[in-house]
């Protein structure tokens, strides 16, 4: 599985410049990675990316993100504690798993 290295900077002003719907991208394409890299069958980003539009389902497509990637972390960062991260400021999991694909990337 490819993972294509992403500019912080360049992301944050997308995100600003599309209104926020380059996040709803990001999360797809990153989850896409995370599910090659983790070699994850059962992972759905497609499914997951729609569910983040559902109330309450939204909460579950995070905790499965978030789950696979403690599953692929090199770090083995904790799932609850990620998932936590995400409700309370979810740019720093952005963050996280950026600078995590990024140095699978460059590796």
């Amino acid at each position: 599985m490819r993972v294509k290295k992403r500019n912080l900077v360049a992301q944050v002003l997308l995100a600003i410049v599309t209104f926020g719907i380059y996040t709803i991208y990001w999360f797809h394409q990153t989850a896409t990675e995370l599910k090659g890299l983790g070699n994850d069958a059962s992972a759905n980003p497609t499914l997951w990316t729609v569910m983040l539009f559902i109330p309450i389902a939204n909460i579950f497509a995070m905790y499965r993100y978030c789950e696979l990637y403690e599953k692929v972390s090199s770090d083995k960062m904790n799932k609850w504690l990620t998932f936590l991260l995400w409700i309370v400021f979810s740019p720093a999991v952005w963050f996280i798993v950026q600078t995590e694909l990024n140095r699978r990337a460059t590796a």
